[in-house]
């Protein structure tokens, strides 16, 4: 079974590094990797031709690669309309039969996540499958500051505001083909409205991996700025309205779930 990786990254050289190395140290062997570049400027081309030991990707040019443990890696550098359509990008090329995303400033919590993921998968013949996810500093990624513990999924979570992390959720690539990929009409929550629509409005099956499997270096894009965090609550107010899966109220819940997130025992 393949599992496809997708890497959006606009301008990312400072850690970009460290997540393609984290893909590369993966114990399981049939992974296509998709780097998708927003037509950076900063050196990001170069860090992928370092990781993986190969001639630079020129910029508006796609090119097929291979790294040290042959896994195939296609690299694509033009500009873009932001993360969502790079990821649609991504999904339109992928070949894999699990669908998953990398973001540029992530890393795998260890070098089993993938082989544990296909495992599961397969075993449990979900659609989907999604895990735990740490919030980490970004000079020290050994340092949590947010654990993101998940739990087991049943539908009536969704009106509670629940969700689950979406850099740990894995699909069957049939499922985008039924379901549909990001809507960019959404330019934060796109990941949530999905999330919605395949879990909510789909129903596809999913279960829960109880480890962590992605460590998130800590301030991502819906949560740098005030106007952002407005952006994102506006949104996901829309997300929900459209697939008439809560309100206000389940605003309101989602937003105070994540504060346990911050004091809650990450050895339990």
């Amino acid at each position: 079974m393949t599992i496809s990786i997708i890497t959006a990254v606009l301008n990312n050289k400072e850690y970009l590094e460290s997540c393609l190395q984290s893909l590369a140290s993966q114990t399981y062997p049939d992974i296509e990797h998709i780097i998708i570049d927003g037509g950076s400027t900063d050196g990001t081309l170069d860090v992928i031709q370092k990781v993986m030991s190969h001639e630079s990707a020129d910029t508006n040019h796609e090119s097929l690669i291979t790294n040290h443990v042959t896994r195939p890696t296609r690299v694509v550098s033009e500009p873009d309309n932001g993360i969502y359509d790079a990821l649609n990008k991504g999904i339109g090329m992928a070949t894999g039969d699990i669908i998953g995303f990398l973001h540029a400033d992530d890393m795998y919590a260890d070098k089993t996540v993938i082989e544990n993921v296909v495992h599961v998968m397969s075993q449990k013949k979900c659609d989907s499958c999604y895990g735990d996810l740490v919030y980490v500093d970004k000079d020290n990624t050994d340092r949590t500051i947010r654990y993101w513990r998940s739990g087991e999924f049943s539908p009536d979570l969704l009106r509670k505001g629940w969700m689950p992390p979406h850099p740990t959720f894995f699909v069957r690539h049939e499922v985008y083909e039924k379901c549909g990929v990001f809507d960019t009409s959404f330019k934060i929550a796109a990941d949530y409205e999905l999330m919605l629509r395949f879990l909510g409005k789909h129903r596809i099956s999913t279960c829960y991996i109880h480890e962590v499997l992605i460590k998130m270096r800590i301030g991502g894009a819906s949560n740098r700025s005030i106007s952002n965090i407005l952006r994102k609550s506006s949104e996901d107010l829309r997300a929900m309205k459209m697939h008439n899966i809560g309100g206000l109220l389940t605003l309101l819940r989602k937003n105070l779930s994540k504060l346990p997130q911050f004091f809650k025992d990450r050895e339990s």
